[in-house]
């Protein structure tokens, strides 16, 4: 008769994370780290690692790169955990470890970058509207001392550098369950996240955070493509 265990070293969890490459198995895990903590001390840990405006009282030097590993609840992390374990093992299997983690990153810090540069654009507005007695000076330092926090802006760099490595390949929407080429899903993706992010139609979301990472995944994956780098060690 077959035996219903598994023998070998590491059994299920063995096998899982067995099978994800080593860049994105980390990232993962520290995600999750992070997130269990979040549940533990939230707000230490939304104060600490989130990234806040520069001239907030809680801006602190390791924000830009902490800010990656938070998320505000179940459904933001187990949303950006799925893709990065679904485009981002699939990516890192393609371009290497090397490419995959400066890809991630950086798509990371472009989507800061842009949320910054349009949030001085807000900082500005929020302090005239102060000055004109509009608001109230608590609303402005509560304006300034909102966070951001979440992998969701490299996570849409990873996506958009393995649609333009596999146009073709086709996703499928978990809600509602359509299915389509990458090439497509992501353009209506991009232009969605561009009226939400003008419209301001929905709140308490980055979506220019969004279109920095991908601007910054298809940068990357277009320059290496055109220099020849993209599928040597260099």
């Amino acid at each position: 008769m077959g035996s219903y265990y598994d023998n070998r070293p590491g059994g299920f969890l063995g096998r899982l994370f067995g099978n994800i490459p080593a860049g994105t198995k980390n990232i993962f895990i520290v995600n999750v780290l992070m997130f269990i903590a979040t549940l533990i001390n939230q707000e230490f840990m939304v104060k600490t690692f989130s990234v806040f405006f520069p001239s907030s009282y809680y801006f602190r030097i390791w924000q830009p790169v902490t800010y990656m590993f938070m998320h505000g609840g179940i459904a933001h992390i187990f949303v950006n955990m799925w893709g990065l374990l679904m485009f981002g093992s699939a990516l890192e299997r393609t371009i290497g470890t090397r490419k995959y983690l400066i890809l991630y990153f950086l798509a990371g810090f472009g989507a800061l970058l842009v949320h910054l540069g349009v949030e001085y654009i807000q900082v500005q507005q929020w302090y005239s509207s102060m000055a004109m007695g509009r608001i109230t000076q608590e609303t402005y330092y509560m304006n300034l001392n909102t966070p951001m926090l979440g992998a969701s802006g490299a996570i849409y760099g990873v996506q958009v550098a393995y649609a333009m490595l596999y146009p073709n390949d086709v996703w499928m929407l978990i809600f509602p369950p359509v299915r389509m080429k990458a090439k497509w899903f992501i353009l209506i993706f991009l232009a969605l996240e561009l009226y939400l992010g003008v419209t301001g139609t929905v709140e308490g979301v980055a979506h220019f955070a969004h279109l920095g990472g991908a601007l910054v995944g298809f940068l990357l994956i277009l320059v290496w493509k055109r220099t020849g780098r993209l599928w040597n060690n260099h």
